[in-house]
């Protein structure tokens, strides 16, 4: 506590609050404002703060790291690393033996400063604020804790395009997310070589993930990053104002960006653009843009890494969570309570890698089953970036693992699959839902159709005008009443005609009506070649009249294919020919107009069937409320070949005569006549089409209806052959139920088997007798270990004859023996030296089965050499004693006798 107050006080006077501060006439010099500090003691500003990520097993690449850096370097460290929160670190006193820097472990509150080396205290998270560190007690249980990424992101957020972020030894894939993030706000990262870590995974996996400017050995990195930071930038305000000759190089950097790859920066925002071509410069030591240009085009490689820098894909699940609460709690159950359609249509341009895309798959997946109706909509996802790489690995749907700093453990365990220690995929029921596609949002037009247009943090890029282009785009894509999703940072600006934003502080907003006219967007065109085209040749007399004629004075004519498709016009057809409403159609029968279209397809399927020319005359035509005469032609090709199937169609107007103002009574009676002939005409005409229309009807219906018995009776085979699979597959359904039963019994048995196979052979070791086991052919099956030191057998022997097995034991009649048992089935012993003092017992008897069977010898071979000693010996014992017993009995005569005689001598 007493360290914390400390702490606390100084950085108060650091920062200058003076809410809980003595009076000025009572401070020490150390705690007064720093208005009144000598200027000496003010913090130094503008100075570089470098992240360095190691886990617990990188002391000696940040030995080696700190060991390089200069003594007069002006930076200050930041080490964030995995520590183990039982033991007491003693990293500070380790690191501090190797660098004149001065080593600190980090308290709350502690302000960064230069030339020192700041260590991140065991069970801690961090972050830094304005220059001030700030510890935090984490939240992730002790295994998922991604202490290096937390802090990576905080320092990006701190220190902007100025944020620096290195990555050393160690094993995970934590740093990699951080990295992003320092990437994205236009820092730079620098990674230790893989090859020269003792860990390789952490490095390994920002490089995988393209986010490494650069890669070398850890005691090159303090030098390189040094030289990096030794590149003066060309611009420090928010406007672009450069020299014409530089402006003149920056173009030519454009220019040869949109020759690699088809895409024009020139649209994205200038300061962005030169920005990121600035690092690129200060990585490689380039002072000027025209000195760049010339490594562009003697680096062909450089170009992809630039193009790489500027489309800045970094993204990750579920960004800003408030957001997506918003739209899975409040606007997504209201418009999907709105909605009436079974599939919805959403676009996320500038998907990057995948993961803003996979994020609106899942909450839409989560949203909709709160819904209480048996028929769910599903969401259909276009996604779509320039980036060829970045669409490859969205595809593949595999992220780092500490995709579980952004991801709840429910939705992680539910849509995400594993795939090793350090990686997991999107689930598969996730990943069919989003189809990815390389596309321009400036260059390609848009998909059409939306409900949902998620466009989140890309506008932010582009220029002002092409903004403003934008969003009148996306209302053209979205169907009215569907929702745009749009960065923090970015809003429709004046289309509020287009758009109403919806309750909340997110960029959340939904698409009006608009009876205004929206302003063209006009795609550019595909690039032109670079070679000249060839020179137009001069048209004489004869072809220019000819032309002339053919526009004055030749039919209306049109060429189709054998379906009516229209392949070339001629001559003037809007009298006979319009386009139909909606989508498209370039069929002749769609736009053909009024009038007309009975008798073109009369003469039409006429001259197709009889394949010869057809003429319909008189056929009247309406156009703008008159009528017109036209006679058609229809004419069917057979030669030249590449006109065979096709038709020739020819319109040719009519001129009737005019009529005079005054006739006579005759002349009316002529008229009412001829009228009547005309009628009759007309008529005979219905009648022949009739005709026609019943023969074709008859001839279609014979026809149908013999498909119609076809089909049936195909029907009928289908039917019987679908009862023979269903029987079949019950059939086989039941054999593998069987099977099933069979192979768990197999393998209950097989363990069994093993089980007792282990507990054999354990047993016949422990037991140390050798043994030996025969077939009924005296043939090697089994034997023991100890076996081998009696018989040269190998375990290449098995199965080879008794008679083959060279011995040590004097036993000529053991083959002998072992066929008198299996005769006799009576068991045999007898006591066989073996090769010097050896002896052993030799028992042969029959291998009896559980069903007691007879299948074989087992012959057991107990050394017996200790015994036969010890028989000896008391052999020996006994007949010592034998002989001992024979000089008493002597002596025993000898006194009795002297005794004998020494009575007589008394008597």
């Amino acid at each position: 506590m007493t360290k914390k107050k400390k702490a606390d006080s100084q950085e108060k006077v650091c920062l200058g609050d003076e809410s809980q501060s003595p009076p000025e006439s009572e401070k020490p010099e150390s705690e007064k404002p720093e208005s009144e500090k000598p200027e000496v003691e003010k913090p130094e500003a503008g100075f570089p703060i470098i992240g360095i990520g190691a886990s617990a097993g990188g002391l000696e690449a940040l030995e080696l790291f700190l060991k390089n850096v200069p003594d007069d370097s002006a930076m200050a460290f930041i080490i964030v690393q995995h520590l183990d929160p039982t033991r007491k670190d003693m990293m500070v006193e380790l690191l501090q033996r190797v660098t004149t820097l001065k080593v600190i472990q980090i308290e709350e509150r502690t302000v960064v400063k230069p030339r020192c080396v700041y260590v991140i205290p065991p069970n801690n998270d961090m972050t830094i604020y304005h220059g001030m560190l700030h510890l935090f007690e984490p939240t992730e249980p002790r295994g998922l804790r991604l202490p290096i990424d937390y802090f990576f992101r905080s320092l990006a957020d701190d220190q902007q395009d100025k944020s620096i972020g290195v990555i050393l030894s160690g094993m995970g894939t934590d740093g990699t997310l951080g990295l992003g993030a320092i990437k994205e706000k236009g820092g730079v990262v620098f990674v230790q070589d893989p090859n020269s870590a003792k860990y390789e995974s952490m490095p390994k996996n920002a490089i995988e993930a393209g986010l490494a400017d650069v890669t070398a050995a850890v005691e090159e990195l303090p030098l390189k990053i040094v030289s990096y930071l030794k590149h003066k930038p060309y611009i420090d305000g928010s406007e672009l104002t450069l020299p014409d000759k530089t402006r003149s190089s920056f173009e030519k950097v454009m220019i040869l960006l949109r020759s690699k790859t088809g895409h024009d920066f020139s649209l994205y925002k200038k300061s962005t653009v030169f920005r990121r071509l600035e690092r690129r410069m200060a990585i490689h030591q380039i002072d000027n843009v025209t000195t760049y240009v010339r490594f562009l085009r003697e680096n062909p490689q450089e170009l992809e890494l630039l193009y790489k820098e500027l489309l800045i894909g970094v993204t990750n699940f579920f960004r800003d969570p408030k957001v997506w609460e918003q739209l899975k709690t409040e606007v997504l159950p209201e418009f999907l309570a709105g909605n009436k359609k079974q599939v919805l249509r959403a676009w996320v341009p500038g998907c990057a890698t995948g993961e803003e895309a996979y994020s609106l798959a899942i909450l839409f997946k989560e949203a909709v089953e709160l819904i209480k109706s048996d028929q769910k909509p599903t969401l259909q996802i276009f996604a779509s970036d320039i980036s060829q790489d970045a669409i490859d690995k969205a595809r593949e749907a595999i992220y780092p693992a500490n995709i579980s700093a952004d991801l709840s453990p429910e939705r992680l365990e539910r849509f995400f699959v594993q795939v090793d220690d350090n990686h997991f995929q999107v689930a598969k029921s996730i990943r069919e839902t989003v189809i990815f596609a390389q596309h321009s949002i400036i260059m390609n037009p848009p998909f059409t159709k939306l409900d949902i247009l998620s466009c989140r943090n890309l506008l932010i890029y582009l220029t002002q005008e092409l903004q403003k282009k934008m969003i009148p785009l996306f209302h053209y894509s979205l169907n009215p009443g569907g929702l745009l999703i749009l960065g923090n940072a970015e809003t429709v600006g004046n289309h509020t005609n287009l758009f109403e934003p919806l309750p909340g502080k997110s960029r959340l907003y939904r698409s009006l009506e608009s009876t205004e006219k929206a302003e063209p967007f006009e795609f550019p065109s595909p690039r032109v070649p670079s070679h000249p085209l060839p020179s137009k040749p001069a048209e004489n007399i004869q072809s220019l009249m000819d032309k002339l004629i053919l526009k004055l004075y030749a039919p209306a004519t049109v060429l189709v294919n054998k379906i009516g498709d229209i392949l070339y016009i001629s001559g003037r057809t809007g009298n006979f020919l319009e386009p139909a409403a909606g989508k498209a159609n370039w069929n002749i029968f769609a736009m053909i107009r009024e009038g007309l279209g009975y008798a073109l397809n009369n003469a039409f399927q006429t001259a197709g069937r009889e394949n010869k020319t057809v003429t319909v005359k008189n056929a009247v035509v309406k156009n703008n409320g008159e009528t017109k005469t036209v006679n058609i032609t229809v004419q069917p090709f057979e030669e030249p070949e590449s006109l065979r199937g096709m038709s020739l169609i020819i319109f040719k107007e009519v001129n009737e005569p005019k009529k005079p103002r005054a006739r006579s009574k005759a002349s009316y009676d002529d008229v009412e006549s001829g009228r009547v002939a005309e009628l009759e005409e007309e008529l005979q005409q219905a009648y022949q089409q009739i005709k026609h229309l019943r023969e074709e009807a008859q001839a279609t219906h014979e026809k149908y209806s013999a498909t119609n018995e076809e089909l049936q009776s195909s029907n009928e085979e289908l039917q019987s052959i679908n009862e023979e699979l269903t029987t079949s597959k019950e059939e086989m359904q039941s054999l593998n139920e069987e099977l099933q039963t069979v192979n768990h019994e197999l393998q209950t048995k097989n363990e069994q088997l093993s089980q007792v196979n282990n507990d054999m052979k354990n047993l016949l070791e422990s037991i140390e007798i050798a043994t030996l086991f025969l077939d009924n052919t005296l043939k090697v099956r089994r034997f023991t270990s100890k076996t081998a030191e009696i018989f040269k057998l190998i375990p290449g022997d098995v199965g080879r004859p008794l008679s083959d097995i060279a011995t040590n034991l004097d036993y000529p009649e053991l083959e002998e023996d072992a066929r008198k048992v299996l005769r006799t089935l009576n068991t045999n012993e007898r006591a066989v030296p073996s090769g010097g003092e050896n002896w052993f017992k030799v028992k042969i008897m029959p291998y009896r089965t559980l069903d007691n069977k007879i299948d074989g010898l087992v012959i057991t071979l107990i050394n017996i050499t200790e015994y036969k000693k010890l028989e000896a010996d008391l052999r020996k014992i006994q007949d010592d004693l034998e002989r001992g017993m024979v000089k008493k009995d002597r002596k025993l005569d000898k006194a009795e006798k002297n005794l004998m005689t020494e009575k007589k001598k008394h008597n």
